[in-house]
């Protein structure tokens, strides 16, 4: 029973250990912050939204790259359109809540919001993207 219970407690024990680990030598833990996507149909909506989000404070930095071809399957037909897409940089604990106030002011019916954690990069960079996104 304690063999099953440590295994269980394995994920939470390594975490609390990378985090104090993080804490006392001040080392990026991979996958606190992430990059998130968010498709927008026209360079207005999309300065629309990225202003929202820094407003709400859901991010430290919103890219805002120029309209790009895009090919996709929608209600079963190959559509072509052009697209504005934002690169959302946050903390990953606030991915949900990014997606879900992404989607109660996005126009389109289901936007695209994904997100990839990110492993490493310029320790300084990211913490500063965790300075300027408060915590939960």
């Amino acid at each position: 029973q304690v063999l099953t219970l440590l295994v269980l407690m394995y994920p939470l024990l390594r975490g609390l250990a990378v985090q104090l680990h993080s804490a006392v030598t001040g080392s990026y833990v991979p996958g606190t912050n992430s990059i998130a996507f968010v498709n927008c149909l026209n360079e207005q909506i999309a300065k629309d939204i990225a202003r929202a989000i820094m407003d709400k404070k859901l991010a430290a930095y919103v890219n805002i790259l120029p309209k790009s071809s895009a090919l996709y399957f929608w209600k079963g037909e190959l559509e072509e359109s052009t697209e504005i897409l934002l690169l959302v940089k946050t903390r990953t604990s606030k991915i949900g809540e990014l997606s879900n106030y992404v989607r109660s002011i996005h126009p389109f019916e289901i936007p695209e919001i994904i997100s990839l954690p990110i492993d490493q990069g310029n320790p300084l960079y990211l913490k500063w993207i965790e300075e300027n996104v408060p915590r939960d």
